[in-house]
């Protein structure tokens, strides 16, 4: 993992996206020389300074690198291997060079002839598609895999596994097992244990071990040797605790391994004015461009609820935001009047009966939340973030799951980790699991994240889910 404004983002994918982004660049001028073969011209009448030109590589490198990452090209779920790969690979590049011809109408300095553009997305989706090829059999090699041995037996060593199975991360690693540490009540299988007769180094060289994890919840009384972990940190040999392991490879901070200390004394949960001025400028900025671009699509909408069901068209809910503010979110209303009267407030379910058949459609493309740009510019939201949630839900979460009041120290968003990483929410342990990367948000939260969120969001109104709700099978962890 390789640390990006506090985000942790998997080598693997810095690389393919280093390889698609020489590919693109490279791919623009083969087309050129192939298109103008024998000529001076560079897809145009009149030889050109150089920068413009450039200009235009940059720019066509950027669009689609955006394009593929937003129909979830660097996602676990999608493989080489896969129909659905190739179908998001071609829709990625569809939109990337609409995006393109708008840009060119746009901004006619960074025009490129069509026979030029044709052939650079000929050569480079090519190119493409034979690299990821032979970049997932690289990756699935045990060459790269690091060799990881866990210190502890119990049911802190136990979650590691749950976290392997549940993320796909096993493809990065090789576990060559659990070393107990003064417990006799073992919740890992008795054949992954390994026979604690030395030294923790001399097993950590014998078994030719890249990181150790420590995952021992009582470390008192001489449970945690830590002399012969300092023996093997000068050796070089890579100590992390359970948490910041499972904050680094999940990307979110588990619950059941977490204690205060580690809270505390943990880097993240930075905010300073210029970081928030930064974030408030790009929201304003993408939400009036992003409101200008959906204006027929809310009228339509607003339409559609007026013909179907009458008024009121939207809908305002008292939500629970910043630092335990109340505020009215402002929604495309998507349930039958007065859906709660009889019932009271109830969580969402999957088939509910109070959701109407255009209300349907409109959450499943999340067209019901847009209404909510206007609470990120009045500054009751901000794009990402965790949700807000009602506070008759909240007091009773703040009660029954541990730091759950953490989640309102940020400002919440129409988007966030969490929604892209997680189903929606329909229990208090969906709640829980959610709660989770939030607390991975709030702690890591930056202008580079949000982007991040923002582009794998719209792979989510496109393919449907969250994490949870995908059985992810690619051989790379996603961004």
């Amino acid at each position: 993992m390789i640390r990006i404004f506090r985000h942790f983002v998997p080598v693997q994918i810095l690389a393919l996206v280093l390889a698609d982004g020489l590919i693109l660049f490279g791919s623009m001028y083969l087309g050129v020389a192939v298109r103008f073969l024998g000529g001076d011209s560079f897809g145009i009448d009149d030889i050109q300074p150089l920068h413009p030109k450039l200009a235009t590589v940059i720019t066509f490198t950027a669009v689609m690198l955006s394009s593929m990452a937003a129909l979830g090209l660097y996602e676990r779920e999608v493989t080489a291997s896969e129909w659905g790969y190739y179908i998001r690979l071609m829709g990625s590049y569809v939109v990337g060079m609409v995006i393109m011809t708008l840009i060119f109408y746009l901004f006619p300095r960074l025009f490129l002839g069509r026979g030029s553009l044709v052939l650079t997305g000929l050569f480079s989706i090519l190119a493409i598609v034979v690299m990821r090829g032979l970049f997932v059999r690289l990756v699935n090699g045990d060459v790269l895999k690091r060799r990881l041995l866990v210190l502890g037996t119990g049911s802190r060593a136990a979650q590691l596994e749950q976290v392997f199975r549940q993320h796909n991360i096993a493809h990065k690693f090789h576990l060559v097992g659990f070393l107990p540490m003064g417990t006799v009540n073992h919740s890992v299988g008795l054949s992954k244990i390994l026979k604690n007769t030395g030294p923790i180094l001399a097993t950590a060289i014998h078994h030719k071990v890249d990181e150790i994890i420590v995952a021992v919840r009582e470390r008192r009384q001489g449970n945690l040797p830590m002399g012969d972990l300092l023996e093997c940190k000068l050796e070089g040999i890579g100590i992390a605790d359970i948490s910041s392991f499972i904050e680094r490879e999940a990307g979110y901070v588990q619950l059941d391994s977490l204690n205060p200390s580690w809270l505390v004394f943990s880097d993240g949960f930075c905010r300073s004015s210029s970081r928030g001025l930064a974030k408030r400028f790009f929201d304003i900025s993408v939400c009036i461009v992003f409101l200008a671009v959906t204006l027929p699509m809310l009228a339509l909408s607003a339409l559609l609820i007026l013909l179907e069901s009458g008024r009121p068209i939207f809908y305002r809910q008292v939500r629970v935001g910043e630092c335990g503010q109340m505020f009215q979110v402002l929604k495309f209303r998507s349930m039958h009047v007065n859906a709660e009267q009889e019932g009271g407030p109830q969580w969402a379910s999957e088939g509910d009966q109070r959701v109407t058949r255009v209300g349907r459609v409109l959450r499943k493309f999340r067209i019901d939340e847009l209404p909510q740009i206007l609470n990120v510019l009045r500054g009751d939201m901000s794009l990402v973030g965790p949700r807000p949630e009602r506070p008759f839900f909240v007091n009773d979460l703040i009660k029954k799951i541990p730091y759950y009041s953490n989640r309102h120290t940020v400002r919440p968003g129409i988007t966030g980790w969490a929604q892209i990483r997680y189903h929606a929410v329909g229990s208090i342990e969906d709640s829980r699991q959610k709660l989770q990367y939030d607390l991975y948000y709030v702690k890591n939260h930056s202008l580079f994240l949000d982007i991040v969120i923002l582009l794998q969001t719209a792979r989510v109104v496109l393919f449907g889910g969250g994490e949870k709700s995908k059985a992810g099978n690619m051989p790379i962890a996603g961004v």
